[in-house]
């Protein structure tokens, strides 16, 4: 497969970058409003649970697709390829499993928050499942914005390495010969 020039590279990483910033922008703007805003009517506490809604599936959701998508590209089309270094892997696992728990744990609580406030708007307050999902979505959403802020830092510097470049060493040492001196 024929590798990508500098120039086009380049595009694509700005274009990763891109997508990253969104989602880091989206989750970091829904951890604010989830902490910081204090609705005091059932039309504001609407309001902002559909706010949070709108952000994730118009802000979160494509900055993640995007990122995951030129984040395939980039490893495809570059030299760093799929598993050559630890610091790639990581963030493909790490990544992979918050797209995961976003859609099937953070989205549905999200989801939850907007329908019932939209239904029982001040009274919402007093549902159960509403301050679950609230709670939830407070403290799963930072560590969510948390995680996503290392892997942009991985990326940055991208610790650990090559894949195998130790071990491999430390296989080329153990066989060596020890040296012997003659007289």
């Amino acid at each position: 497969m024929k590798k990508l020039s500098l120039k086009g590279k380049n595009t694509l990483k700005g274009l990763h970058l891109f997508f990253t910033c969104i989602w880091v922008g989206g989750a970091t703007s829904l951890v604010l409003l989830n902490f910081l805003s204090h609705p005091a009517t059932g039309d504001e506490i609407y309001a902002t649970n559909a706010a949070i809604k709108l952000i994730d599936d118009f802000v979160i959701i494509p900055g993640a697709l995007g990122s995951l998508f030129t984040g395939l590209l980039l490893c495809w089309l570059t030299h760093w390829g799929f598993f050559k270094f630890n610091w790639i892997n990581v963030k493909w696992v790490v990544t992979i499993l918050q797209i995961l728990f976003g859609t099937f744990v953070l989205g549905p609580w999200v989801n939850g928050m907007e329908a019932l406030s939209e239904v029982k708007r001040f009274f919402v307050l007093q549902d159960a499942t509403y301050l679950h999902y609230k709670q939830m979505n407070l403290y799963f959403g930072l560590l969510q914005t948390l995680v996503l802020i290392l892997v942009v830092f991985i990326s940055v510097f991208k610790p650990w390495g090559k894949r195998g470049k130790e071990s491999g060493k430390k296989a080329a040492v153990a066989n060596e010969q020890p040296l012997i001196y003659k007289k």
